[in-house]
């Protein structure tokens, strides 16, 4: 195995999302918030979009995305990630769409969820060698939540993270490196989730998490403690100052993100106030790191 050495700057972070608009809802605030401090930040999107369908009522009559709509999510991409102020790279696969039905129907022949792994890993094996980053940030086991290209975005990251120190893995594709640190997003926290559902009621205003939160609560007999999540939150990064940038990014996704939806329910002065960070789980590290954490460069800086 290749050891990354102590890093000289400037640090650099890999997120690895399924579908162009992932990055700017999960993690956003954060990755701006590296890139403002120098570190070299590269999102590598998995897939096209081009299953996607339009989320946002006012780009209904939009020709562009109905005629094309993976060409119009790349312009969208690329308008995004000038907002964070982060690269990002295609991995080049088909979008494989959320199937829906009972029974399920398959997914499309030849989307990214339906690859074998070694061939659906071997584009970002070549891109970590390449960026060579000390940190890889991707998904948990359920993907986030459970789109079939969610969930192989989190095994193609995992896979890269184990094999793309080991040469005799994945030859053709550059020269060995090992990233130090995996890091899941957790996004979708319960207690984030909790503590601004309070907030806005406290301020008279209306909560969309309720139903959410009474979902979660079912676990409960007695309706108090969420269900326990399958990896804890260890890392919080404190990056309130880049919450508007975060949104001008998820504005930027014009054909799947509603400026008057979900995402929007809570301004960004009470998010400082009431949760000023995005929350992780660092899964495996290859550098001593003492947990909780503030940094995801701790033990390399």
């Amino acid at each position: 195995m290749t050891a990354s050495p102590r890093p000289s700057a400037p640090l650099r972070l890999l997120a690895v999302h399924a579908h162009p608009d992932d990055e700017s809802s999960k993690g956003a605030a954060t990755m701006a918030m590296y890139a403002s401090s120098g570190v070299d930040v590269l999102v590598a999107t998995c897939t096209d979009g081009s299953r996607g369908d339009i989320q946002n009522p006012a780009m209904e009559s939009a020709p562009h995305p109905k005629r094309d709509m993976a060409g119009a999510r790349r312009l969208e991409m690329d308008n995004a990630a000038k907002v964070l102020g982060i690269r990002q790279r295609w991995l080049g696969f088909v979008d494989s769409g959320l199937p829906e039905g009972d029974p399920l129907p398959p997914l499309p022949v030849g989307s990214f969820a339906t690859l074998p792994l070694g061939r659906a890993a071997a584009p970002l094996v070549r891109l970590v060698r390449s960026f060579k980053p000390h940190v890889i940030l991707s998904y948990d086991e359920n993907g986030g939540y459970p789109h079939p290209d969610h969930i192989m975005a989190h095994r193609v990251a995992v896979e890269a993270f184990e094999a793309a120190g080991d040469p005799a893995r994945y030859p053709g594709t550059g020269e060995a490196w090992e990233p130090s640190k995996l890091y899941y997003d957790r996004a979708f926290s319960p207690e984030r989730f909790r503590a601004l559902h309070y907030a806005l009621e406290e301020a008279g205003l209306q909560s969309p998490y309720a139903e959410r939160l009474a979902a979660w609560l079912e676990a409960d007999a007695e309706g108090h403690t969420p269900p326990a999540p399958t990896h804890p939150t260890t890392t919080q990064i404190e990056c309130g100052d880049f919450f508007e940038a975060r949104d001008d990014a998820l504005r930027a996704h014009r054909t799947q993100i509603d400026p008057e939806g979900f995402f929007f329910a809570v301004s960004p002065a009470m998010q400082r106030q009431t949760w000023p960070w995005e929350d992780y789980s660092l899964i495996q590290s290859r550098v001593p790191a003492d947990v909780p954490e503030t940094d995801f460069f701790a033990g390399l800086r």
